[in-house]
């Protein structure tokens, strides 16, 4: 009988191992995802599709600026230690490559704008003398237009369900959740701004974050800066559009949360006319105020527009 029970041994140790390696997969699949989106937007959106399948830290956080972010060792630390990286694309981040290297990350990076048509910069940004700096002229803004998010939500939820199979499926429900949400706000800002004359659809904003918009629900837009802030305005630019604003030719002037307002603030002085007010074009606002999420971010967007432009109508 001890011959047997010493026999055994091998056969018993190998099951428990076997067991513990189980148990090591099954708490991994429980414990939330670290995950590191490259900004604010697309933090909250990875949020609304992991729920608490997911911890999220945003490298450029609320009313920073993207296109002039200067990445930290701290940021390289965060990627080093995330399961999953979540950027725009587009050549948004133009800075993503060089810190990915940086911080050894080795594992999936997820463009959230994958399958989206990207949109060309304005012909006539290049007659203005801005320097795009985002390759070819190609509007990285893709998340203006609602139906370019429900792509993007589609994007995170599959990433997020291949590295969590045993949660696909909540995060499946969350994914549809949310689109529908932002299905509907779609339809409800579309119908907004269908009611608005075409000819007063005409608005200045600080740079040109807002193409994917427009194009989306019919309002025709103008800015001094070109679709990176970090160009600089040519004086002609500047000057054709003051004649513009001069001529009626557009009704509503508003300035960007991670933009100086100086620049607005000029060019609507010498053209007569005041702020609309502020817009969040590339970052939420801080946690807890009126653009604390996406969904809040487009409709106050939205409403600060159509607003502006039923006021300038009447």
């Amino acid at each position: 009988m001890p011959t047997l029970l010493i026999s055994r041994r091998p056969f018993l140790t190998r099951l428990l191992a076997v067991a513990a390696l189980a148990g090591s997969a099954a708490h991994a699949q429980d414990k939330p995802l670290q995950v590191v989106a490259s900004f604010s937007i697309l933090a909250d959106l990875v949020r609304e599709v992991g729920g608490p399948d997911v911890q999220v830290q945003a490298l450029v956080g609320p009313n920073a600026d993207a296109h002039v972010f200067q990445p930290t060792p701290a940021d390289a630390r965060a990627l080093a230690a995330a399961d999953l990286v979540v950027v725009n694309g587009l050549g948004f981040e133009g800075w993503i490559d060089r810190l990915v290297k940086t911080s050894g990350y080795r594992g999936s990076v997820v463009v959230a704008s994958a399958g989206v048509t990207p949109r060309k910069a304005d012909d006539d940004e290049a007659e203005h003398g801005h320097d795009h700096g985002h390759g070819e002229g190609t509007d990285p803004h893709a998340w203006q237009d609602l139906r370019n998010a429900v792509r993007y939500v589609a994007n995170i939820r599959d990433a997020l369900a291949q590295l969590r199979p045993a949660h696909a499926a909540a995060i499946g429900e969350r994914a549809a959740a949310y689109t529908t949400k932002l299905q509907a706000l779609d339809r409800e800002v579309r119908a907004r701004f269908a009611a608005i004359p075409a000819q007063r659809r005409r608005i200045l904003t600080s740079h040109d974050a807002f193409g994917y918009f427009g194009a989306a629900y019919g309002v025709t837009l103008l800015s001094p800066q070109g679709i990176n802030t970090d160009a600089e305005p040519s004086a002609a630019g500047v000057a054709q559009l003051i004649r513009q604003i001069r001529k009626g030719q557009v009704s509503a002037v508003f300035m960007e949360n991670i933009s100086s307002p100086r620049l607005v603030e000029r060019i609507a002085r010498e053209s007569g006319v005041a702020v609309g007010g502020k817009l969040y074009s590339d970052a939420l606002s801080a946690p807890g105020t009126e653009a604390a999420s996406y969904l809040q971010l487009f409709r106050f967007n939205a409403d600060a527009i159509a607003t502006a432009l039923t006021a300038k109508a009447r």
